[in-house]
């Protein structure tokens, strides 16, 4: 899975929205969300945010990463029985 950094970014791009916009509705600075997009992880909280104002959720997004890895674990698991 991408790093979260690398998502949030994309989803920023893909809803053509701007840094300057996306700082001011963090109410951060333009170079903490520079940053933010070369984050691996971030807190959830911040994630929280950041789903709220862009209307994307990235749990699910990482749920769903986290389902299909569970399953090939799983169906490794069965295929070594």
């Amino acid at each position: 899975m991408k790093p979260i950094g690398l998502l949030i970014k994309e989803e920023l791009h893909r809803q053509e929205r701007g840094i300057t916009w996306f700082a001011r509705k963090l109410a951060c600075d333009r170079s903490n969300i520079y940053r933010l997009f070369e984050k691996e992880s971030i807190d959830t909280g911040l994630l929280l945010r950041i789903c709220l104002v862009l209307q994307h959720d990235f749990f699910s997004e990482y749920a769903q990463h986290y389902r299909d890895r569970l399953k090939e674990l799983q169906d490794s698991v069965e295929m070594e029985n």
